[in-house]
């Protein structure tokens, strides 16, 4: 599937500053000490880069710490320039459907509401201003229609789309979305591609870590394969390679088809990663 020429139109517009610097990271877990280790890679502002891995390769792990809810023992991560630690508010996060609990009572509206609470402050009413902001984003994700919805009524894709819009109202510039693709139909899944593009328009890098191998392959400027270290960084072509994916996942390489210059591939099966 071809590049929408918005993606392109988006792209041309980037500035030089690295929207993200990941610098000898090493994070992990009691118990689990090296999920990463020194790790090191930079993306560009208005990329899309998608992360895959086998599970426990350390994905969600990256993610959190980037986001600011793990601690990292060793490292840095910068955005934009500035220390992560002073600059968490330029970050989106989605995260894993599984670690939502979907039978919070709250409308579509209020949960992308949720995403201003950093500009209303604590204690404050939203304003005129708060609310024409959430409208403008659930009508710009084909959400406005659902705005009343109580979210455990939404489809898996609807799900999804409303937690980007609510990283959208924060006023994001990166968006970090763990493994979005999970758990949803064909459908939803076209929806969710639909909404990254969206996102690309309004010049906003995305990491997202994934499973399904064509999506990184066909919609994703670069492709990061992890365990817990960087096995290869770059464009699809070059990275998803047979040798790079078999060093990744062993005898479980998501390759279907393969010739010297040529693969065709699918996703493989996953569970929550750590």
């Amino acid at each position: 599937m071809a590049k929408t020429a918005m993606m392109d139109s988006a792209r041309a517009e980037r500035g030089k500053l690295a929207a993200l610097e990941v610098t000898q990271l090493s994070a992990g877990y009691p118990g689990n000490r090296h999920a990463l280790d020194y790790i090191d890679f930079s993306v560009e502002a208005g990329e899309r880069v998608a992360i895959i891995g086998p599970n426990g390769a350390g994905k969600s792990t990256l993610f959190k710490a980037i986001v600011g809810v793990l601690h990292f023992s060793h490292g840095a991560i910068s955005i934009y320039g500035a220390d992560c630690h002073s600059s968490h508010s330029n970050v989106g996060y989605v995260p894993q459907q599984n670690a939502i609990d979907w039978s919070f009572p709250a409308s579509v509206f209020d949960v992308v509401m949720m995403g201003r609470s950093r500009h209303i402050g604590w204690f404050r009413w939203p304003s005129r201003s708060d609310r024409a902001i959430v409208s403008d984003i659930l009508e710009h994700l084909s959400l406005a229609d659902l705005a009343n919805r109580q979210i455990s009524e939404l489809s898996g894709g609807q799900r999804q789309r409303v937690f980007i819009a609510r990283a959208l109202a924060q006023d994001t510039r990166i968006m970090v979305l763990d493994e979005p693709f999970t758990g949803v139909d064909q459908t939803a899944e076209q929806e969710i591609i639909e909404t990254l593009d969206i996102l690309t328009n309004h010049n906003i890098t995305i990491l997202l870590s994934t499973h399904h191998m064509q999506n990184a392959a066909l919609h994703f400027d670069k492709v990061l394969i992890l365990r817990r270290k960087v096995m290869a960084y770059g464009p699809p072509s070059e990275v998803l390679t047979a040798k790079n994916l078999r060093e990744a996942f062993g005898t479980a390489a998501p390759v279907l088809h393969h010739d010297e210059d040529d693969l065709l591939m699918f996703s493989v099966d996953h569970h929550r990663d750590s």
